[in-house]
């Protein structure tokens, strides 16, 4: 059997992953390591971590990949000024020292990474490079459940690719259309992330979040939908765009707009970061994501006319669009959707890997039995022992009371989510992607009308509007929502169900945005969002049995089989890694509870905490 290790790295969100005859061993991201979010740094401690975790060193790995192939992106720049000259020479100017001085000599720049990591005989190095567009497609087909399904890739761009159809069967993977640089569905709701104020690349959750408080009937809302259309984007029949360079920076300059006519077009200031939130804003940013949905749409129904497959892999960036992903499963155009629970850059890692692994050194896929994935729960990271933590207690002078009985902790941990305590969950393996699914997370009861707020500003430190998803028991998922199939990595969005959704007032939509979430929507109201949707983990005792335990405990004492569960993390950090992240988040948060392992600490008992 081979053993690749696969590398992103240099752009955003690096990483690492480590595969084997087919199966997936280790992945992280570094950012959870160095504590810097969306690193683009070579990834040295995901490395070690995932040839530690496996046991390998650099010698005996049988290949190295990067996920995608830089050349190509150069060439992308070059041709890319050439066609916009003389527009883009200050960008220009600046970005090809880049280009020259480091991403030209990306072997040299791997190299010099790998010997941080460890000593090892560059003559037996096996250095290779995957089609960024290949590596999306590999993340997500080859861990699927699928023998064969269509892939749709979607995001900013790779090489030249921004999107693109492929065709999965067995371990081969047919690389069918492309859509290419500068029309980009991806950029293209980057260009509204940064018009609306918030962060590209990061703020795109932000965005999609917001969508919700926009006014779907409202005429400002149809107008702006209409403005989008026919000024900015051309839609095909097949998903296809065509975006007017005139309108966007991204290409040859250092913005992702050209400001002011999106100001004259849509007759309103581009949002300054961290300003207030108005009612236009929303309306906006509704539009968007609705276009979106429309293209994402389009583009799989051409998936599915072009392939006739019945079952869809979905990566890239835009397949971390939860809402556009549960609309695409409510439509039924396939009998199975599986997304990459790291369907961004992250995962390019270990896509580039899968496909070293099966289409260059032919190995074949081994489906697991019973429908399910290879990507055990996303929960491939690193975890720590008893004694690890005890390390940590004692470094800390941390108070905790260990419960070595499972069903006495869960239980324990239960009623103190029931009576209003928010609890920092912290078990086994740390979560691959940008989710926390229930080994690195902040978990709280949703009955509590007035968790939501609480959250937000005061343990995540966040925008007051944004949601939190829900944790549920994959066979109580529809007592609570309307979607028909398990959604284990909170990548699909749907409605609560009907019975449980409240009446809004008439004026709900002239209501402020802050006084909009303080109306009742439903008996979960903390993880009902103001249009009654919700993002959804179902969690089963297969994948992760401590989390679904704890969800069991919780249901004994409310009757109710779902938790909110947000990441462990406060804003503008990366998830917690180690038991000693855990523990100062706990400490610089308003959390009640933290639990790591058999171990429960109480705030009450802690001493001050002082910066180490």
């Amino acid at each position: 059997m081979k053993v690749i290790l696969g590398i992103s790295a240099f752009y955003h969100d690096s990483a690492a992953a480590v595969v084997r005859g087919g199966d997936i061993l280790a992945a992280a991201q570094e950012e959870r390591f160095t504590r810097k979010k969306h690193t683009a740094g070579f990834p040295i401690h995901a490395i070690r971590f995932c040839l530690e975790e496996t046991g390998y060193d650099i010698d005996q790995l049988d290949a190295i990949v990067f996920y995608d192939k830089p050349f190509l992106k150069f060439e992308r720049l070059l041709q890319t000024y050439y066609s916009f000259a003389p527009r883009g020479l200050v960008s220009f100017i600046k970005a090809i020292p880049v280009w020259l001085g480091e991403k030209l000599f990306l072997k040299k720049k791997i190299h010099d990474g790998l010997k941080e990591v460890m000593p090892f005989d560059k003559k037996k190095l096996n250095l290779l490079f995957s089609e960024h567009h290949l590596s999306h497609a590999a993340s997500a087909f080859y861990p699927s459940p699928f023998e064969a399904a269509a892939i749709l890739t979607v995001d900013g761009v790779g090489e030249w690719c921004t999107a693109s159809i492929c065709r999965g069967k067995g371990r081969e993977i047919e690389m069918i259309r492309e859509m290419e640089f500068p029309h980009s569905v991806g950029l293209l709701y980057s260009a509204f992330t940064y018009f609306l104020g918030f962060k590209v690349n990061s703020g795109e959750y932000k965005l999609m979040g917001l969508a919700p408080y926009g006014n779907p009937n409202a005429g400002r809302t149809k107008e702006f939908i209409e403005k989008i259309r026919s000024t900015l984007v051309r839609i095909n029949d097949d998903g296809s765009i065509w975006l007017d360079q005139q309108y966007f920076d991204y290409a040859t300059g250092l913005k992702m707009t050209a400001t002011a006519k999106w100001e004259a077009l849509f007759e309103m200031s581009r949002r300054e970061k961290e300003s207030g939130i108005d009612q236009v804003h929303c309306d906006l940013a509704f539009a968007i994501q609705s276009v979106t949905e429309e293209i994402v749409l389009k583009m799989a129904r051409e998936a599915k006319r072009i392939t006739n497959a019945t079952h869809l892999c979905l990566a890239g960036g835009v397949a971390l669009n939860c809402v556009a992903n549960g609309k695409l499963v409510r439509e039924g155009q396939f009998e199975g959707i599986y997304i990459q629970p790291a369907a961004g850059d992250a995962g390019g890692a270990l896509g580039a890997a899968l496909a070293v692994d099966h289409l260059y050194f032919e190995t074949d896929r081994k489906l697991r039995s019973e429908g399910k994935d290879q990507m055990a729960g996303a929960l491939l990271g690193p975890d720590y022992s008893s004694k690890e933590i005890l390390l940590t207690n004692r470094k800390l002078r941390a108070v905790a009371t260990q419960y070595k009985d499972l069903p006495l902790l869960t239980a324990e941990v239960a009623k103190k989510i029931a009576e209003g305590n928010v609890v920092g969950w912290f078990q086994g393996r740390m979560e691959f992607g940008p989710r926390a699914l229930g080994n690195r997370s902040i978990l709280a009861d949703p009955r509590n009308p007035d968790m939501q707020r609480k959250l937000n500003l005061k343990i995540k430190y966040r925008e007051s509007f944004r949601p939190f998803g829900p944790s549920v028991l994959e066979e109580d998922q529809t007592n609570y929502f309307d979607l028909p199939c398990p959604s284990p990595y909170m990548l699909l969005t749907a409605p609560i169900v009907k019975e449980r959704q409240m009446a809004l007032p008439e004026d709900y939509f002239s209501l402020p945005l802050t006084e909009r979430l303080q109306v009742p929507r439903s008996d979960i109201q903390s993880v009902t969002h103001v249009d009654f949707s919700a993002r959804i983990q179902a969690v089963n005792e297969y994948t992760n049995k401590r989390y679904w335990s704890l969800i069991q405990a919780f249901k004994r004492i409310t009757n109710y089989g779902v938790l909110i569960n947000t990441s462990f993390n406060i804003r503008g950090e990366p998830i917690v890694c180690t038991p000693f992240d855990a523990y100062k988040c706990f400490m610089c948060t308003e959390m009640d509870y933290l639990v790591i392992g058999d171990f429960v600490y109480a705030k009450e008992d802690q001493p001050e905490w002082v910066e180490i």
